[in-house]
């Protein structure tokens, strides 16, 4: 309290604090939600929630959304809307289902199995992916028609093209080499996964230390040393508890004994190994860390945003806003390609229902995560954090018996909730009326 009875003006500190590590509020906010909702659950669980093969899980059911929401931030901040990418994942996935099991080995004589087959069926899907997205794209882009019309239309062209191209059959996949990009068949065990943690935790300091003389050598303002020391501590605490959590998850002794036999081998007594990082996981990582080097540091990305920002000037400037929609939904395309993959590989098969409402998740992921719906603002690693804030949600009320109608209720009012925050953030700054 001052000498006159007032209260000292801490919300002036906290601003102080923020401003001087250049913390994003709407980051620390979503941060402070995922805190949260784990704290919440973990108590409610007795400690399950957190346990190690618990946030394998979720780590792993996040992926494809994460990966798709990477896509749709660049559509939402270029004033668009992809609502046919649920739709887009199942094809890419009936595609290289039936590729893998049927159509590749029929044409080139082989068995299923085969990693030549198995590496061009990756390939055409990834080619298919981008193909559908494209095709949209211009719909969108040169024939002017509305992206919601378009893309609604492809969910339910797409869908049911899917039927067709597997006869409403589930294919069955197997092959370990596809079970790689899943989830527990596809890991990469303590010891490399800490070799890889500490890497990365070098990368992200020698990244933070590359930024600041970077800005010191423009004569831009830059943190104070201890501010910098303290984020660069953040991250490399983060990475390397992320690591050794999911380097505490074993791996089950039945699973074991059957990988020692498959190479005619006796697992010796005693013998443990634990699951470490998904390969899943990773792709992701390096998704995000491609989609952010794309929207900060190139010329494509840095037209993205300042078409989002003012579409009518970006198109004065001599910018092909109709070419630039085409690749915009292609990108889109090409990464519910890559979600098919993981997802197929986690299930460890293709059914019709595959990929179905995830267009809604990835756009709530988006949004929720900050992208505006009025486009030119967005984050990558905001829409990963909103799709790990909505699995960690589903996976929490599952546990505690939750049914599957009010897990919905509660996602859908967390997004109109995250939506309204938004709103209200934007005009405090007067960024919106």
């Amino acid at each position: 309290m001052s000498d006159q009875g007032h209260p000292v003006q801490a919300p002036a500190l906290r601003r102080s604090l923020i401003d001087t590590l250049e913390l994003d509020v709407r980051l620390l906010g979503m941060l402070m939600a995922f805190a949260a909702v784990a704290v919440v659950f973990t108590v409610w669980t007795g400690g399950t929630f957190v346990g190690p093969r618990n946030v394998f899980n979720i780590a792993v059911q996040t992926v494809p959304v994460g990966i798709m929401a990477c896509g749709m931030v660049f559509v939402i901040v270029a004033r668009h809307i992809d609502l046919s990418v649920g739709s887009m994942l199942a094809m890419c996935s009936a595609v290289m289902a039936m590729s893998q099991t049927t159509w590749l080995p029929t044409m080139f004589g082989t068995e299923y199995g085969n990693p030549i087959v198995l590496a061009a069926t990756i390939v055409l899907g990834l080619t298919f992916g981008t193909l559908m997205g494209a095709i949209t794209g211009w719909f969108v882009g040169y024939q002017k028609i509305p992206s919601f019309i378009v893309t609604l239309g492809g969910l339910f062209v797409w869908r049911n093209v899917n039927w067709f191209t597997t006869n409403g059959q589930s294919v069955s996949l197997t092959d370990p080499n596809l079970l790689m990009f899943g989830g527990t068949e596809g890991v990469l065990g303590a010891t490399a996964s800490w070799v890889l943690g500490l890497v990365a935790s070098g990368l992200a300091v020698w990244a933070i230390i590359a930024s600041r003389r970077n800005k010191q050598g423009h004569g831009f303002i830059v943190k104070p040393v201890l501010a910098e020391t303290v984020m660069a501590g953040l991250i490399v605490g983060a990475i390397l508890f992320f690591v050794g959590w999911l380097s505490r998850y074993p791996v089950p002794e039945a699973k074991l004994k059957r990988l020692f036999v498959a190479r005619g081998e006796v697992m010796p007594e005693g013998y443990t190994a634990m699951h470490g990082l998904p390969i899943s996981v990773l792709i992701l990582i390096a998704v995000a860390v491609a989609m952010t080097v794309i929207a900060r540091k190139t010329t494509f990305g840095r037209y993205i945003f300042a078409m989002g920002g003012n579409p009518d000037a970006t198109e004065l400037a001599g910018i092909n806003t109709r070419a630039l929609t085409v690749k915009i939904f292609a990108l889109m395309g090409f990464l519910c390609a890559i979600a098919a993959l993981v997802a197929q590989a986690r299930l460890q098969s293709h059914g019709n229902d595959i990929g179905m409402l995830e267009e809604l998740r990835v756009i709530a992921a988006a949004v929720i995560g900050g992208t505006a719906l009025a486009g030119g603002v967005g984050t990558i690693y905001g829409a990963i954090l909103g799709a790990l804030i909505m699995q960690s949600l589903q996976s929490g009320m599952a546990m505690v018996g939750v049914d599957t109608p009010f897990q919905n209720i509660v996602v859908g009012l967390v997004l109109i909730i995250a939506v309204w925050v938004d709103i209200l953030y934007r005009k405090r700054l007067g960024l919106s009326k």
